[in-house]
């Protein structure tokens, strides 16, 4: 068996990396520049400390900005026609998930028109051509976005999110600006680095995991614990370090999957409008109970990445709670709700069938079923 590693072809992090970008665009000889950003980000300026190099540099560029939080199929099929009719030939993409996530979709339907059918794309499609050229600039620390091979996107008609898998829809460079985050508000932050730890700790646990993530996803898990009490309180140093910790998290997990703390918080999602790192950081100490058994000594190494002392003198159960009950210490510090009163016992059958169904699912170190998946919902209902 052979294990694979897809990563951005080049990356640059640290304050001031957004000054490259003008020196990629014009050294790859893009003539204009589609700019796939938050309605947001564009209102309140975040947008222009790129667009501002771009205009200062002389570069064409059109902004796209018809995204939602949790980006639609109609969100990716406007963007495919705005593209085409700006005559552009490259991608920045600059903002959270949602921003890259459809970035990345307009992208491959550009460069293989036979998926146009949005749905199509849904799980891993086999498409030829690889992504328009691609630059993405986050400016949250937890999705990762920028260096995996995921996207995921809303079908409202179905009220379902759907999670899509293609390695051709890396961009070629990601720019880890910290100064690009600094504006992100305490809850935000706080949901978008509990993503991020999520993120680690089920890419640590998949079934498809090994030793060149493991080291990607413990350091990731470490860099969280240390910073993300002092990020939610804008402390630069701690911007820094969720900058770093979300990256390398998106390394490992990118190229082995998640499970079904993810599943569950896709449907959350698609059914409620959660915000995703919310969902997920609801559902990762419960997905860690539920998974415990089947996750040998990981637990203990999790507990150590999360400054519990002592691990080494723990009995398994002992470091196993140890584990579970500093996630949720992190995840109460940084203000995260544990319930989520919008869930209805009258919607779990289908949560847990669209959790069952959903591509994250199979990477989960303990097999499921819908009438477990029910139980784990029922945990997070007032």
């Amino acid at each position: 068996m052979s294990n694979r590693i897809i990563l951005n072809t080049t990356s640059f992090h640290g304050k001031g990396a957004i000054n490259e970008i003008p020196s990629i665009v014009k050294n790859k000889g893009f003539t204009h520049v589609f700019v796939c950003s938050d309605p947001e980000l564009v209102k309140f300026g975040v947008t222009a400390k790129v667009t501002d190099l771009l205009d200062n540099a002389g570069i064409p560029f059109t902004i796209y900005s018809g995204i939602k939080p949790n980006p639609t199929i109609e969100n990716v099929k406007d963007g495919v026609e705005a593209f085409k009719a700006c005559g552009a030939d490259s991608i920045i993409t600059v903002g959270g998930g949602s921003s890259m996530d459809t970035a990345k979709a307009i992208g491959i339907i550009i460069t293989n028109p036979e998926f146009a059918d949005v749905r199509s794309l849904e799980g891993v499609a086999p498409t030829k051509n690889h992504a328009v050229p691609t630059i993405a600039v986050p400016t949250t620390a937890g999705t990762a976005a920028e260096v995996t091979i995921n996207y995921v996107i809303t079908d409202t008609e179905k009220e379902r999110k759907f999670v899509c898998v293609d390695e051709h829809d890396i961009p070629e460079y990601a720019i880890v600006d910290p100064d690009m985050m600094s504006s992100m508000p305490k809850g935000l932050t706080a949901a978008t680095g509990m993503d991020a730890l999520t993120h680690a700790m089920e890419g640590y646990t998949t079934k498809a995991a090994w030793e060149m993530t493991d080291m990607f996803h413990l350091e990731a898990i470490k860099l969280i614990a240390k910073h993300l009490r002092g990020a939610v309180q804008n402390i630069p140093e701690d911007r820094e370090g969720m900058a770093l910790a979300q990256y390398i998290a998106g390394m490992g997990f990118s190229n082995v999957g998640l499970g079904i703390a993810h599943s569950i918080a896709h449907t959350l999602g698609a059914h409620y409008d959660t915000p995703h790192g919310v969902a997920c950081a609801m559902m990762l100490p419960i997905v860690m109970e539920y998974n415990q058994e089947f996750t040998g000594e990981k637990y203990r190494e999790i507990a150590r990445a999360m400054g519990v002392a002592g691990v080494d003198s723990m009995t398994q159960n002992e470091y196993r709670k140890a584990a579970v009950d500093a996630v949720k210490q992190l995840s109460a510090d940084v203000g995260i709700p544990a319930v989520n009163d919008k869930v209805k016992e009258e919607d779990l059958d289908q949560l847990a069938s669209d959790a069952f169904a959903d591509a994250c699912r199979p990477g989960n170190p303990r097999d499921t079923n819908i009438d477990d998946l029910k139980a784990l919902y029922k945990k997070i209902m007032v």
